[in-house]
């Protein structure tokens, strides 16, 4: 069974290893080291949950106008029509070029939204030591870690570990990624 997950190619050579996952989630992707389809949708899955969280706090701010508030609601729905493309974009690319195996196991979600759900993660866990600014942008402005980032920070980490021993049975053929 591969394990070595951070040099190593998956047995495709094509699914992202999960460093390359997490560095695509803050690396724009004219920067990134392996120029992927899947990251590029990464990272920009990131810009949107950054931007879907500074829409909602805006509209949770005490006193919003109802124009202001309805504004929010707008963004909001605009930016989840943009992150359903872009993981339906992953999901094409995974029905295109992984091969399948009758048989094997099933899994639950498809890749693309396992990667919406790393990139939610990313950005809560960024947010909860004060690394996202108002904009949405992340940059430093460090709070004091506290049981809510540490929560959050492990969740991120039981979240990649999921996507490695994925990415691992995918290439291994003991388990297929859902195709719709």
């Amino acid at each position: 069974m591969a394990t070595e997950y951070a040099g190593a190619r998956n047995g495709f050579g094509e699914l992202p290893t999960a460093p390359e996952l997490l560095r695509a989630f803050h690396t724009p992707a004219d920067r990134q080291v392996r120029p992927h389809a899947v990251l590029r949708a990464a990272h920009a899955l990131v810009d949107c949950h950054e931007r879907r969280h500074q829409a909602v706090t805006t509209a949770h701010t005490r006193g919003i106008d109802s124009d202001r508030l309805a504004h929010c609601s707008r963004t909001v729905g605009a930016i989840d029509s943009e992150r359903a493309k872009l993981v339906a974009g992953i999901d094409i690319w995974v029905a295109e070029t992984i091969p399948h195996r009758t048989g094997a196991t099933l899994h639950t979600e498809t890749l693309g939204a396992v990667i919406d759900r790393l990139a939610a993660k990313w950005v809560a866990a960024q947010d909860a030591l004060g690394l996202l600014r108002d904009d949405g942008e992340s940059g430093p402005q460090p709070r004091e870690v506290d049981l809510e980032a540490h929560l959050h920070w492990v969740r991120l980490a039981e979240l990649t570990d999921g996507y490695k021993d994925l990415i691992t049975d995918v290439a291994e053929r003991r388990r297929r990624l859902p195709v719709f």
